[in-house]
């Protein structure tokens, strides 16, 4: 029997996960619906979206799940798809819809709120929050002078094997994507490769890391910055702290999660208002304050603690690139053996 192709097990992958997606709804008995599918999380965004729903009358279904698993379900889906908005935890996924002609233009006016580097060069989307990519560790079992300036640096002692990833989170994704973007392929898989032979943990998620971290059942991982300030709020004591690498590396990455409206829809006003509605003041500073990432929105600051957006070094790229490597990212990982 013949292999399946890289295209057919994905699509396997997605029509499986469709079955386990979570479908949500947020309802004000009003004529008006919009659908959205959601990578960000539930706990994350339901709050907020329960707030657009009270306060526009416009009800609000959302299909959770993973950002990469719903993008390829939606190209799956097609014309026939319900999805109205993509909401997704990463502009990988994005970008590979846009990429597919699945997408479709914002208002000038809607774009104009956030700064040009956080918005699609043909207005297909723009970012909501921003995520950072960081070091986190236990401060108890780290001494700060191993603490590394590159991410390349994990791979070497006295770091190697000490440093957790989650290889099927989306940022750690678009991580990968934007290093074969910046550093080149071959560096990449030997990076990747180099995690497996140095026998990295690995982990389901940035949580699920930090939690590890935080317990010193694992003395680092490779995170976005504002899980440490949430599980902080929750207990000061903990000994897990941020370590920004140098700002010329890729391992200061700054990911922008991303929002859009899907081409064709019949719901495209309700859709736009739910998009400007995120960008608001209002929505802004709940991201700020409530999940600890960085509000994308001109004019709103970051929570107390959290550096301003504009202090930031970070590494340049192209962010409308990652969703054309997204396949190539999933298959680089699974090659590597870092997953399944």
């Amino acid at each position: 029997m013949s292999r399946p192709t890289t295209s057919t097990r994905i699509v396997r992958v997605v029509l499986a996960a469709a079955m386990l997606l979570t479908l949500g709804a947020c309802s004000t008995g009003g004529d008006d619906v919009v659908t959205i599918y959601s990578g960000r999380g539930s706990s994350l965004v339901n709050p907020i979206l329960e707030q657009f729903a009270e306060e526009t009358g416009i009800s609000v279904e959302v299909r959770y799940g993973d950002s990469a698993e719903l993008a390829l379900l939606i190209q799956q889906e097609g014309d026939r798809t319900p999805a109205d908005v993509f909401y997704s935890q990463s502009p990988g996924a994005t970008g590979f819809l846009s990429g597919e002609g699945m997408l479709a233009p914002l208002p000038q006016e809607t774009l104009d709120l956030v700064d040009e580097r956080f918005r699609n060069a043909d207005g297909l989307w723009v970012g909501v929050s921003g995520r950072q990519r960081v070091l986190v560790h236990n401060e108890d079992l780290v001494d700060p002078a191993e603490l590394p300036e590159s991410v390349f640096e994990i791979l070497e002692p006295p770091l190697a094997g000490r440093v957790a990833v989650a290889p099927s989170n989306g940022s750690f994704q678009d991580f990968v994507t934007a290093m074969v973007q910046v550093e080149g392929e071959a560096r990449t898989v030997e990076f990747l490769e180099g995690l497996v032979e140095t026998g990295a943990p690995t982990y389901a998620n940035n949580n699920a890391i930090v939690e590890a971290v935080g317990r010193g059942e694992v003395a680092m991982g490779l995170v976005n910055h504002y899980y440490n300030y949430r599980f902080l709020e929750e207990d000061p004591g903990l000994p897990s702290r941020n370590h920004l690498l140098a700002g010329d590396d890729i391992g200061a990455l700054l990911i922008a999660s991303p929002i859009s409206v899907v081409e064709g829809t019949d719901q495209a006003d309700e859709a736009r208002q739910l998009v400007e509605f995120l960008l608001a003041a209002e929505a802004q500073t709940y991201f700020a304050e409530e999940t600890f990432e960085y509000p994308l929105a001109v004019g709103v600051e970051p929570a107390d603690g959290v550096p301003p957006l504009a202090t930031l070094d970070v590494p340049p790229f192209d962010i409308d690139e990652l969703g054309g490597g997204l396949e190539h990212t999933l298959e680089l990982i699974r090659e590597s053996g870092l997953a399944s």
